[in-house]
């Protein structure tokens, strides 16, 4: 695919903007978690910051009900009367004890932590008068500290019973995501799109995991993202590790009950190119990377790895694609998906690449 991208309003490349903000959708954590039961939203792409927006404010209505997670928060001030440890110095120093009072650092239980406060900022940014009127509600339950980073938020530990909790922190990152793809002028400078074409391969990427991850689930299938291959050393120098190049894998689907495994690659560009010998060919390179992802991972212990398929997707550029051959018992496929089709066309071609 050309880097350069087309000035059409409404559209980044060939693709319109609308079908960026389904990817984004999917590409979304909250989309995942809600699987099949939120297909039906897939449908009206032009109005997915409302749904966004809808989505937080069921998610922290909900709950609201149950109750905010609550912290321990670390505090120091002055007290009347002794709570958790004395803090002898700042006493002596500001001669509390003569006012009766005394330095004390404690922990108290708080819902003013982290993943409530940034449900807030998410709440507030949204635009939606019901979710500025919830964020405000939030603030008056005493959620009112600065909101976490992203990589704050990441380091954020969630249990088993935290399930509440992640679609509402979810729904709150997608609020936020959905922020982007915008070509209307508003309130933030962002980048231009054809500046961020990287971003819009992650976020083929990240969409078409997404896209499988809440499709494929009825199926028996199991999704995992970006995963890294490790070479089958038998022998090596010192110094061959710094040098050995590393392999990383896009997206895997294992279904666990046929036993079959499939390597599926994003490529954001053509899946053909002008050969030496011939008009158009397949890019080798993505051939024998492919290649190497499926042979190097065989186990004689692990009898799906001797049999995993390929699969390289590339978005279409004016034709489509849909070809397979089997190498040393290995299936590889090139396919395409029409990235400007109507979005049920999409999700169709998509669903039409995996087995039932």
């Amino acid at each position: 695919m050309a880097e350069a991208v087309a000035e059409t309003a409404g559209y980044i490349g060939r693709i319109p903007v609308r079908n960026l903000w389904l990817l984004i959708f999917y590409a979304a954590r909250y989309f995942q978690e809600a699987g099949e039961a939120a297909v039906d939203l897939e449908k009206a792409p032009d109005e997915l910051p409302e749904l966004a927006a809808r989505l937080l404010f069921q998610s922290v209505e909900h709950r609201l009900r149950s109750g905010l997670t609550v912290g321990y928060l670390r505090e120091e001030r002055e007290c009347a009367r002794l709570r958790g440890r004395l803090d002898w110095r700042e006493t002596v120093c500001h001669r509390l004890a003569e006012r009766g009072q005394a330095a004390c650092r404690f922990e108290e239980l708080s819902v003013d932590i982290p993943r409530n406060r940034f449900v807030r900022d998410a709440l507030e940014a949204s635009g939606e008068r019901r979710c500025r009127a919830l964020g405000e509600r939030l603030r008056l339950l005493g959620v009112r500290g600065p909101a976490p980073s992203r990589s704050e938020l990441d380091r954020i530990v969630f249990n088993r019973n935290d399930v509440a909790d992640r679609r509402m922190i979810a729904a709150a990152k997608l609020v936020f995501d959905l922020a982007m793809p915008t070509e209307q002028p508003g309130p933030e400078p962002l980048p231009k799109p054809d500046r961020e074409i990287r971003l819009v391969r992650q976020l083929y990427q990240r969409g078409v995991e997404g896209f499988f991850r809440s499709r494929l689930a009825s199926r028996g299938w199991l999704v995992s993202g970006p995963k890294k291959l490790k070479w089958q050393v038998a022998e090596q120098t010192s110094g061959i590790s710094a040098y050995l190049p590393g392999m990383e894998t896009d997206i895997t689907l294992d279904h666990p009950e046929t036993g079959r495994r499939i390597i599926v690659d994003t490529k954001f560009n053509e899946i053909l190119t002008a050969g030496y010998h011939r008009d158009r060919t397949l890019r080798n390179g993505y051939l024998y990377q492919i290649y190497a992802y499926l042979r190097t991972q065989e186990k004689e212990s692990d009898p799906v790895s001797l049999r995993t398929s390929g699969l390289l997707l590339h978005p279409a550029i004016g034709y489509m694609m849909d070809e397979a051959v089997e190498i040393q018992e290995h299936k590889i496929r090139f396919a395409t998906v029409d990235l400007s089709a109507h979005t049920d066309v999409i999700c169709e071609q998509l669903l039409r690449l995996i087995p039932e």
